[in-house]
């Protein structure tokens, strides 16, 4: 049931890429048959899930280079379940919002479709070696994506994104590897290094806190965290809109979800012990992004550095480890996948119709006759949600991660707090000069905006909604995961530290 989010895109792009004489209305009426249908599978495999159980479900394992402990190994939990139907909700839009007449269509929507196999197969395997070549599998293709379909600096944006993921692979396959050599696991898969002869709570603290830091700064590098951050804001500029959508939606989620089930999960103890050191870095993370978006001229871009903050509460949730706050980083997750996703949507038809994102030059473009009313109360909402106005997802997600690490870092907590002020300020100067007041001299007459730019938006905005007043049908499928996910940590003791409140807290 799993293996279908996999080799049904990686399938269908083969046959776009390789099919003779393949019309762009063919090529794109594939990609979104197979993307709306794989939505449609991860939604109904919701009815096989049972949200009580911790453990992996509707596990797959098949033995394949045992010689380097590589096996094709499966699972999905409460953790991967939101982040997989979300993905592919995300791709299915990406492929829905493409310009008609996209040139070298075939190529593409084929990458396109490896994108969604590769972020697929890495919120589902089970085992480390299958995880990092899915993880490695999106990279090539997202380069490719920017490099050729991207802005005037293309090139430059697109190189920059494939040197640092290429080191944030290469970190994360030192420390996985390093990771089994120690432990003496017969494999790769994780389920053997709970029962291997070395368990990785028996190794010395030092090298724990080495490989813990390897992981840290390679999924750091994907988030992005602060002072890691720089490729991002490069690469959304220079990215088409449907590209956006991915890179905020989506390949951010591969940082978060690897730190949690690899340095979180695998390494409690160790964690435990530089919490406090993570809970000030996700302080910087997020005040140095809000801080940075409040001085852009360009709103893509001060989409893009609301991002940065925005992942540094996710990280404050880490840091906490309560079960509480890594609920409510999975809720985040979700959250700013969609948010994030319907801002870069509503940007993109803003310039596609207006040509300029500065916020100096277009005005009034609530303009209900000349302007884009419907596209710009939909940025509106999703400006109020990426502020954290009650109702809407935003709000619950980021209360969420806030109550549960107040009792742990509650200065830390506070701090984070104020970028939640920060983010409804530079939004507002946004709001306000491009929407409201009398419509631009230079930016007149826009066209009308289509259905098919409308449609995606309209659904976005109905969902950041709908959760935002049911947060319960979004809860009940993590919960009991990532009640599970954190022990109680006992390398603090061995060095003489102490976290008494966060270790009340989860127990």
């Amino acid at each position: 049931m799993l293996s279908v989010l996999i080799w049904i895109p990686l399938i269908a792009a083969l046959y776009i890429g390789i099919w003779p004489k393949l019309t762009a209305q063919l090529a794109r009426q594939i990609s979104r048959f197979v993307a709306g249908g794989l939505f449609l599978w991860s939604v109904i495999l919701t009815r096989w899930f049972d949200p009580a159980i911790a453990d992996l479900q509707m596990v797959e394992r098949i033995r394949w280079i045992e010689s380097l402990g590589l096996n094709y190994t499966l699972g999905i939990d409460g953790l991967s379940l939101p982040l997989i139907i979300m993905t592919s909700l995300l791709v299915a839009i990406a492929i829905g919002c493409t310009d008609l007449e996209i040139p070298r269509h075939r190529l593409y929507y084929a990458l396109l479709l490896v994108i969604f196999s590769g972020i697929a197969g890495t919120f589902l395997a089970q085992n480390l070696l299958l995880f990092l070549l899915f993880y490695e599998i999106e990279l090539i293709p997202l380069y490719l994506l920017i490099a050729i379909w991207g802005g005037q600096r293309k090139g430059y944006a697109a190189t920059k994104f494939l040197l640092y993921t290429a080191v944030s692979g290469f970190l994360i396959l030192a420390a996985f590897l390093g990771v089994v050599w120690l432990t003496q696991a017969p494999n790769f898969d994780l389920d053997t290094l709970a029962t291997a002869p070395t368990g990785i709570a028996a190794l010395a603290p030092t090298t724990q806190f080495i490989l813990l830091g390897g992981i840290i700064v390679g999924f750091g590098i994907k988030i992005p965290l602060v002072p890691f951050h720089t490729w991002l804001p490069d690469a959304h500029v220079e990215a088409s809109t449907p590209i956006s959508v991915l890179l905020a939606g989506v390949l951010l989620k591969l940082g978060t979800y690897g730190l949690l089930r690899f340095g979180v999960g695998l390494f409690p103890d160790a964690w435990s012990a530089i919490a406090p050191y993570m809970a000030g870095w996700a302080v910087v993370s997020v005040l140095y992004g809000a801080s940075c978006a409040i001085s852009q001229k360009d709103i893509k871009k001060m989409v893009a550095y609301s991002s940065i903050a925005h992942m540094g509460y996710i990280l404050l949730a880490f840091a906490a480890a309560t079960p509480l706050s890594l609920l409510g980083s999975v809720m985040q997750m979700v959250s700013h996948g969609l948010i994030s996703a319907l801002l870069f949507l509503s940007v993109g038809v803003v310039y596609k119709k207006s040509g300029s994102r500065d916020i100096d030059v277009i005005r009034g473009l609530l303009n209900p006759e000349r302007g884009l009313p419907l596209i710009g109360s939909i940025m509106i909402v999703a400006v109020m949600a990426s502020a954290g106005i009650p109702g809407l997802v935003g709000f619950i997600a980021e209360f969420i991660i806030f109550r549960g690490s107040m009792e742990v870092f509650p200065v830390q907590t506070l701090l984070c707090m104020v970028g939640t002020g920060l983010t409804s300020v530079y939004f507002l100067i946004m709001v306000n000069r491009a929407f409201f007041g009398r419509l631009s001299e230079t930016v007149v007459n826009l066209p009308p905006v289509q259905w098919r730019d409308r449609i995606p938006a309209i659904a976005l905005a109905v969902i950041i909604t709908f959760l935002g007043i049911q947060p319960a049908w979004l809860v009940k499928w993590t919960e009991t995961t990532t009640s599970a996910l954190m022990p109680v940590p006992a390398i603090v003791a061995q060095m003489g530290g102490s976290r008494e409140s966060g270790v009340e807290s989860r127990e």
